[in-house]
């Protein structure tokens, strides 16, 4: 798999009939490797190494309902209140990232409320605070860490 601008970090792999599968440490399954899985588990543990968010307080792959559709959102960190403190999408390294990714995120904020966005395709990644006062949301040099 490609080399991803994230901190190197060890996964564990199982080849079954032919299928590469990644471990999943928040579902606790192994999971077909394809390019946006391989950029959601480096996001995985980039949350859980680097910004200190507890494993407990990550959802990964639930379903959502907008307008009268199921979406499925990648990764979401809850705060200790139950609110959710980020939301991100994650995309394969060869998706680049443009206007149409953040309305997509955008959409699906609008179900969940976030205070944070992160959007990623593992070489790129975009920070937002949400604004929801004014309507709108501020890029961000970096995210923040957890604050228990």
């Amino acid at each position: 798999m490609q080399k991803l601008n994230f901190p190197q970090y060890s996964f564990r792999f199982k080849n079954n009939e032919n299928n590469l599968s990644i471990f999943d440490a928040i579902r606790k399954k192994f999971v077909i490797l394809q390019p946006e899985e391989w950029v959601r588990q480096h996001c995985i543990q980039f949350l859980l190494n680097e910004k200190k968010f507890p494993k407990s307080h990550i959802n990964i792959e639930k379903k959502i309902t907008i307008n009268q559709l199921t979406k499925r959102y990648d990764i979401v960190v809850f705060n200790p209140d139950g609110r959710i403190h980020l939301m991100v999408e994650c995309k394969a390294p060869t998706v680049i990232i443009n206007q149409t990714t953040f309305d997509q995120i955008a959409r699906y904020n609008l179900a969940l409320n976030a205070t944070y966005l992160m959007v990623t395709n593992g070489l790129n990644h975009y920070y937002c605070q949400m604004d929801y006062k004014e309507q709108r949301y501020q890029f961000l040099e970096n995210l923040p860490s957890y604050q228990p």
